[in-house]
């Protein structure tokens, strides 16, 4: 459901009609008549189209435009996101989402706020996901970052799969540049735009992760890393992190 491909190829000027999946698909992106959107036909090309009909049973696209090369990096960035203060949650969905994020976990660590105290000041955990919807049609993304269920880190690590774990730390944190070089050093084809490369990133609170957060993390395979020597806000370390890896891994150049 997190993006439109169809099982046929399709041109520039033709009018589709679409069902079933794909349909779904289009509705999770909240289209409505009138909506330009990004699809992919069985080519793995990206279009982008007009919605001109919808209705339960069906909807039909007019594809105006084809991009050059594919809306959606090959790098797979998953985001486990410690809950910050304020609007802060909603900049870091927003702007992971335009750099290429592939799904956002918030956490609940030691130092972060509780979600249920983001929500008795005023109810916005609902509207992540809506965020992350728009964040994606404005950067003409084919694919609808998800904004998963708030989590303990406990829960969130027993989530992780195989691929390079990364954990921003500032107290001991290795070089990132460093840690990327000899991990993919064995996996040329990733660094050259190759699929197939999964990254879990992990991101702490205001005052970061405690020393106890970094062992259970460690346990399940993360590296502690940093960026640079000053100390960045959340949503600032969050952005810049996903931008690096999308710029030394991805599609960025």
């Amino acid at each position: 459901m997190d993006r439109i491909i169809l099982d046929h190829f399709i041109s520039v000027g033709k009018e589709i009609l679409i069902k079933g999946p794909p349909l779904e698909a289009l509705r999770f992106k909240e289209a409505r008549v009138g909506s330009i959107l990004t699809l992919t036909d069985a080519a793995g090309e990206d279009f982008r189209g007009r919605v001109t009909h919808l209705s339960k049973e069906e909807a039909t696209i007019l594809v105006f435009d084809l991009f050059s090369f594919s809306t959606e990096s090959p790098l797979e960035i998953i985001l486990f996101q410690a809950l910050p203060e304020k609007e802060r949650m909603e900049m870091i969905i927003q702007k992971t989402t335009e750099l290429g994020v592939s799904t956002i976990i918030p956490l609940r660590s030691e130092r972060s706020i509780s979600l249920r105290e983001r929500e008795s000041k005023q109810k916005k955990a609902h509207r992540w996901q809506h965020i992350a919807i728009k964040a994606m049609q404005q950067s003409r993304r084919a694919r609808v970052p998800l904004v998963e269920e708030c989590r303990s880190l406990r829960e969130a690590l027993e989530t992780c799969e195989d691929g390079l774990k990364i954990l921003l730390w500032e107290k001991e944190g290795g070089n990132l540049k460093n840690v990327l070089k000899e991990y993919f050093a064995g996996f040329p084809s990733w660094t050259s735009g190759g699929k197939g490369a999964v990254i879990y990133a992990m991101v702490g609170p205001e005052g970061g992760f405690t020393e106890e957060e970094v062992k259970q993390a460690r346990g399940k395979g993360f590296i502690p890393v940093k960026l640079g020597q000053r100390i960045l806000r959340t949503e600032t370390a969050s952005i810049t992190l996903v931008g690096i890896l999308q710029y030394e891994l991805g599609d960025l150049s």
